[in-house]
């Protein structure tokens, strides 16, 4: 067996590993803790941190390692800063926020409204995550972890706005982003790796888009006026429990049967968070350039870009192109044989004006 087999086979098999892993870890963690005694529900609650938190940052290098050698006669300059960028991201969140804050569960909170409603759920004492932590955080750990929440969501947000949607999707999302960057040669687990998405699925996620955003600003709504006094219907504690089911099977477990049948991005295509930073990341300018040389129409750039985006037809002529969809991954940039195509901001532009200066 050749070595990039060897090593493809272990990736494939580490991934297999999370997702079996996190489906029992979970499961037990939702369902069975909740009904088991306080020692067997501690020890779950135990097993479920180490696993998010170490198991999953191991994960995370491993992969990365694995998937640059499988990858060592190609241009990786793009997929190099991105896997550079999940495991400082994995590293602070993972493993060195929660031994200075004190708290495992801060990955809650590096997910910004409206993808989750966790935060907000922190702030009402109606609320059946508030019931479930002052007992073991007390009001200073739940203010660190939302102090924690507000630092790392303006992180997102202003890195948006210089970087374009590259910085969240591609660089430090703990949830989608890293597996389809880390995992992106083991995926599908099962099949052959598709090419091109057919444009009927393409069509049908990205309508689920706009299905899940109008959830989340639901659910972000609901919570803003229950904080604010105002008298809504329904129960606080259901609406919760709805919302964490809503993240439990469209979200985690979807995302993980596209990395076992589809492609990495699957979720991609209609996660509430990636749209709203879609919107950011066109107003900072973010653009993949087409005309640094010249096009050859191979067609290369289409064939691997995991979000079905039409790059070639600008590339001919030359004009960039401008796609709320682009997860900014740089996966069409590196594998131009004329190296025609760069990914840009505004603030890119402009840091890359003042080098070329001097």
């Amino acid at each position: 067996m050749k070595t990039d087999q060897k090593e493809l086979k272990i990736l494939k098999i580490i991934l297999w590993v999370y997702i079996v892993l996190c489906i029992i870890i979970a499961g037990l963690n939702y369902g069975y803790a909740r009904n088991a005694s306080d020692d067997v529900a501690k020890f779950i609650t135990w097993g479920w941190h180490f696993y998010e938190n170490w198991i999953k940052t191991i994960f995370i290098i491993i992969g990365s390692y694995l998937t640059l050698k499988i990858l060592k006669d190609k241009n990786t300059t793009m997929r190099k800063k991105n896997l550079i960028g999940f495991i400082s991201a994995a590293l602070v969140v993972h493993i060195i926020g929660p031994i200075l804050l004190g708290n495992s569960e801060l990955y809650f909170f590096t997910m910004p409204l409206p993808w989750t409603t966790t935060p907000l759920q922190l702030l009402s004492t109606e609320s059946s995550f508030y019931i479930s932590r002052i007992s073991t955080w007390g009001v200073n750990g739940i203010t660190i972890a939302l102090v924690f929440f507000v630092v790392y969501s303006v992180v997102i947000f202003v890195g948006t706005l210089l970087l374009g949607r590259r910085w969240q999707c591609s660089t430090i999302c703990l949830f989608n982003g890293f597996a389809a960057e880390v995992f992106d040669q083991a995926i599908p687990l099962i099949g052959k790796k598709k090419k091109n998405v057919k444009e009927s699925k393409v069509k049908l996620l990205y309508g689920f888009k706009w299905i899940f955003f109008a959830v989340a600003l639901f659910f972000t709504l609901y919570w803003v006026l229950l904080l604010m006094g105002v008298s809504v219907p329904g129960e606080p504690k259901t609406l919760g429990m709805i919302e964490n089911y809503k993240y439990l099977s469209g979200e985690l477990l979807m995302a993980m049967f596209f990395w076992v049948a589809f492609i990495g991005r699957g979720y991609c295509y209609y996660c509430p968070l990636g749209t709203l930073l879609g919107f950011i990341g066109r107003g900072s300018g973010q653009k993949i350039t087409t005309n640094n040389t010249e096009c050859i129409n191979c067609g290369k750039c289409d064939d691997i870009c995991p979000m079905s985006i039409k790059i070639k037809d600008k590339a001919k002529i030359g004009k960039a192109v401008k796609d709320m969809n682009c997860v900014g991954c740089g996966r069409c940039v590196d594998n131009c044989p004329t190296k025609t195509l760069s990914y840009s901001t505004r603030f890119l532009d402009s840091v890359n004006n003042k080098v070329d200066k001097y």
